[in-house]
C-alpha cells in the first residue's frame, strides 16, 4: 500500500487503520506527511490544524503537526511513540501493532522530519525495492509521488490499482510504463471506506 496525506484530510484514516489491523496490508510506502498528519489526528484530532470532526480550522491548529513531529522525535521513533502510549490509534499505531513494514521516504519539503523518515532518496528507493518481492496486489492511493515511485519498482505481473481524485495521476502512472495499473478517479476516503466494508468492517 502506498498512500499520501490526503487520506487523512479526506477522512479515510479510520478505514485504512481497520484494513491494516485486519491483516490485509503488509507493507506501507508513504512520506513524512501521511505519518505526521495521522499522528497529529491521534494527538489533536486535526490534520494540518483542520479539525476532522467539525470540519474547520481550530485556533493555533497550524502548530499541531510540528508539535506532533517534535514529540515523536523526542521519543526516537514512531514505534516508541506507539509503545509508550502516546499514539494510541490510527494508521501508524495499526502498523506498529501488526508488524507492518513502513518505508517513509523523505522529500526536500518535509517538516522535521520524523525520525523514521529516510532522507536519502537513493537509500529510500533501495529500501522500497527490497520490500517489493512477494507483493501480490499494490494499492496506490492519493499520492502522485509515491504512486509513480512504486509503479517504477513493481513488476508488470503485480496487479496494481491507483486511486486519486486527480485524473492526471493514473494517466501519469500509465504513461510511465505501469500498463497493468487500473485507475480509479475518486475520493480516497470513499474508496477506503467501501473497501473496508467489503472486507467486513462495520464502521
Amino acid at each position: 500500500f502506498a498512500g499520501g496525506p490526503a487520506i487523512i484530510h479526506a477522512g479515510g484514516r479510520e478505514a485504512l487503520a481497520w484494513i491494516i489491523e485486519a491483516g490485509y496490508i503488509h507493507v506501507l510506502f508513504c512520506g513524512n506527511a501521511l505519518a505526521a498528519h495521522d499522528m497529529e489526528a491521534s494527538l489533536y484530532g486535526t490534520s494540518l490544524g483542520y479539525n476532522l470532526g467539525i470540519g474547520r480550522s481550530v485556533p493555533h491548529g497550524h502548530e499541531h503537526h510540528l508539535r506532533t513531529i517534535n514529540r515523536v522525535r523526542a521519543l526516537g521513533s514512531i514505534q516508541q511513540a506507539v509503545k509508550s502510549g502516546i499514539i494510541t490509534e490510527g494508521i501508524m499505531a495499526a502498523c506498529v501493532r501488526q508488524g507492518v513494514q513502513m518505508v517513509l521516504a523523505g522529500t526536500i519539503r518535509d517538516d522535521g522530519p520524523l525520525p523514521d523518515v529516510i532522507t536519502d532518496s537513493v537509500i529510500a528507493q533501495e529500501t522500497m525495492r527490497a520490500a517489493i518481492p512477494g507483493v501480490e496486489l499494490a494499492l496506490l492511493v492519493a499520492s502522485t509521488l509515491h504512486a509513480v515511485a512504486t509503479g517504477n519498482l513493481l513488476p508488470a505481473s503485480a496487479p496494481t490499482v491507483c486511486v486519486d481524485i486527480n485524473p492526471a495521476v493514473p494517466t501519469k502512472l500509465s504513461d510511465r510504463g505501469s500498463f497493468q495499473a487500473v485507475g480509479l478517479v475518486m475520493d480516497s476516503s470513499s474508496f477506503l471506506w467501501e473497501l473496508a466494508r467489503e472486507l467486513g468492517w462495520k464502521g
